[in-house]
Order: C-alpha cells, then structure tokens, then sequence
C-alpha cells in the first residue's frame, strides 16, 4: 500500500553522544527524522556508518524508531561517528567532535534519490558540511528535489538549513553559500549573531533574523532564544513565541525536536506561524526536561 504521508530527507551526521552516564544515538538529522516520524512525517535518513560494532547498533536503533536504513552508506575504512559531551550545570552540552567518521563521505543511493524526488522537505546542517564529499551529495539531491515538470503542481520543496556553528566545524564562508540556496533558515541566539554580524543577546534576534534574511535571500527565518522562547520571520512579519519554564535535564537534542515540530508543521499543512512556533517551542522544552535527545513520547509529549 503506498505512504500517503509527506517525505522529508534528512542529510547528515549520524553519531553516537558519550555522555557522562551513558551513550545515546545523535546527530542532529537523525534527531529530526526520529521526531519528524513520530509527527506523522515519512523521514528518509541519509547519512554513513562505519562497518564497526557502534555502526551495527546504530543502524539496529534507526529501524528501532521505524526509520529506514537505506540511506545509510557502511564505510569499510572510516569508523562510526561519536562525540563526546560534556554538560553543564545548566543542562547545556559542550561537545569534542571526532574527525575523519563515516558521516563525513555519504553517498546518497538510489533508495535515497528516489525520496529526494517527491520530497516535501529536505533537512540539512551545516555540520556534515565541513566535507566537501558531502557539500557536492547535498547539491545532488537539492538539484533533484527541485527538479519539477513544468506542468507540475507539487509545490517546490523547503530546503530547511539547520544552522550548527561547532567550533572548529563553524566555517561562516561555507554557512552563507549554502543559505543562499535554502528557503528556510534556523539558528540559535548566537549563531544568528555571528551570521549577521551583530551582538548577541536578547532582545536582537528580529534584527539579526531580518539581516540573514536580506544578507541570504532567504526570507524564512527562525531564530531560537533557550528559555526565552524562538522568533520566526517569514514573509518580513515577525512572530515571536515566550518560552515555558521547565526543569531542565539537558538541552541536547532540544532544538532539533524544536525543528522537526517547526518542519512537520509546514509539510503537513499548518500555516499560521503562531501555532507552528508555539507547538515546535513546546516540544523543544519537553526534550529538554528529559534526558537525550530522542526520549520517548508519553501521554505528556505536546500534540
């Protein structure tokens, strides 16, 4: 019987987060397509794993969330990916990023371009960007997402940029080409100061988001403030959501749940940016009161 659902490819790092009590599977696209499919939404994972012990259980938690391993390229000589995490009091993570992983040379296959093709949405960070193997796989599939017959009244896919500045992984060269060819942008507070130049804090993220949009060409933005709550700017309105306070755990994983919320919204039909950021806001606080990323939905997960 064919999925009727939307699909939406998620490009990018599939890893595993040491933290200081136990592993958990990460990386911020597999995050979303773990989210992304709990909401509804048939998300295509397209990274790489080694042909090692981490890569096998990896790919044993993808079909565990109901994901498909098809995008998955299996490297013979470079390893599963990891980072180490450390967290602060706060809950906030600071992260050591292992270099030369398998997640930086993915080969999209035929299984993958297949979703490319009809998909609604396609998800991408700029931390699997720092290779340039992936920065030309990205171009491909972007190319054959948008690739629609004249005649066609499928809408043009959102390119959604997820915005990750990892020292040393934050190369802004490379984080402005790609927003240039993105139709929706997210960042964090910081991060969108750093893109648009100006000084962080509360209280500037419409001028920092009005900014990337004029500086991209992209004129959907949404800027996330932590606890303050998040900003979206799409068709030069700006809509602005108060954050909720809530016991927070660990911030890993919050703001790629607040993603997925934001993305299955849009391919799912929701137009009011109101509604769209109150819902992605609420499912971000409730990843953060929960430890990991992924935590599984209960009666108390925000609809």
């Amino acid at each position: 019987m064919p999925d009727s659902r939307p699909t939406v490819v998620c490009f990018g790092e599939i890893l595993w987060d040491f933290l200081p009590d136990a592993l958990y599977p990460g990386g911020a696209p597999f995050n979303v397509a773990c989210h992304l499919q709990r909401r509804g939404v048939h998300a295509h994972l397209v990274s790489a794993i080694g042909r090692d012990l981490l890569g096998d259980e990896l790919a044993r938690r993808v079909r565990h969330e109901g994901l498909e391993v098809t995008g998955l390229t299996r490297h013979q000589g470079l390893p599963t990916g990891y980072v180490r995490a450390a967290l602060g009091a706060g809950g906030d993570a600071q992260y050591e990023i292992a270099g030369s992983v398998a997640w930086d040379q993915i080969t999209p296959g035929e299984d993958s371009v297949r979703a490319a093709h009809g998909a609604r949405a396609i998800v991408y960070g700029s931390l699997a960007l720092r290779s340039t193997y992936n920065r030309a796989a990205l171009d491909r599939l972007l190319a054959i997402a948008c690739a629609r017959p004249e005649r066609s009244a499928a809408p043009e896919p959102w390119r959604v940029f997820d915005v990750n500045l990892r020292p040393p992984f934050d190369d802004l060269a490379v984080v402005r080409d790609v927003a240039r060819r993105s139709s929706l942008i997210k960042l964090n507070q910081a991060e969108a100061a750093r893109f648009a130049g100006g000084e962080p804090g509360f209280g500037r993220e419409e001028g920092h988001a009005r900014a990337i949009a004029a500086a991209s060409g992209c004129g959907t933005v949404c800027v996330t403030a932590g606890a303050h709550g998040a900003g979206f700017l799409r068709q030069g309105e700006w809509t602005w959501e108060t954050g909720r306070s809530v016991a927070v755990v660990d911030t890993i994983g919050a703001g790629d749940a607040f993603l997925a919320a934001l993305v299955a919204g849009l391919v799912l039909g929701e137009d009011d940016p109101a509604r769209l950021l109150a819902r992605a806001c609420r499912l971000g606080e409730w990843v953060a009161a929960r430890r990991g990323a992924i935590a599984p939905y209960d009666s108390a997960t925000p609809a």
